[in-house]
């Protein structure tokens, strides 16, 4: 018999994770990242951006996890980066470069919370926040694409990290 959200047992648990979403400006994506949020348990959900549109459609998404997952928004990504590394944050960016490692090959510390950078729909995570990443990560594709969208990418990565930490 399915379960409905009444009847589930799951534990709630909170995991030492900051997500930082650089210019992703999308309101389906970002209500769905905080659905995400919520779901993995993070500490912190923060929006970097010029314009993070909290309006209908994000709601519409989210289905009320805006109201319970922690969360600022905030203008400079790289400043925020810059903050969490001088608190001890490890900073892990998703991002496919030339050097990064994948997903499945890589043992996130339990030594320091996590903070994990997202990019923009388009163009992903700044070189200058790549730069000072303490790694940076990708998922293996194995179609013709080399990209997903940043929600599901976030997930999947989420689930790696708490799958590990717990």
């Amino acid at each position: 018999m399915q379960l409905d959200h009444y009847s589930t047992s799951f534990n709630k648990q909170n995991f030492p994770i900051t997500l930082i979403c650089e210019q992703v400006s999308n309101a389906p994506n970002i209500g769905s990242l905080f659905r995400t949020a919520d779901a993995f348990g993070i500490e912190n959900l923060i929006f970097c951006g010029d314009a993070i549109p909290f309006g209908r459609h994000m709601t519409k998404t989210s289905r009320s996890t805006e109201k319970v997952v922690p969360h600022t928004i905030r203008k400079d990504a790289l400043a925020v980066v810059l903050e969490l590394k001088a608190k001890g944050y490890i900073v892990i960016s998703l991002e496919i470069t030339d050097k990064s490692i994948a997903l499945t090959h890589f043992n996130f510390s339990t030594e320091a919370p996590i903070a994990l950078v997202v990019g923009d729909e388009n163009f992903g995570v700044s070189q200058p926040i790549l730069d000072l990443s303490d790694a940076v990560i990708h998922i293996d594709m194995f179609g013709q694409n080399s990209s997903m969208n940043v929600v599901q990418a976030a997930s999947i990565t989420l689930y790696e990290i708490t799958k590990q930490l717990k």
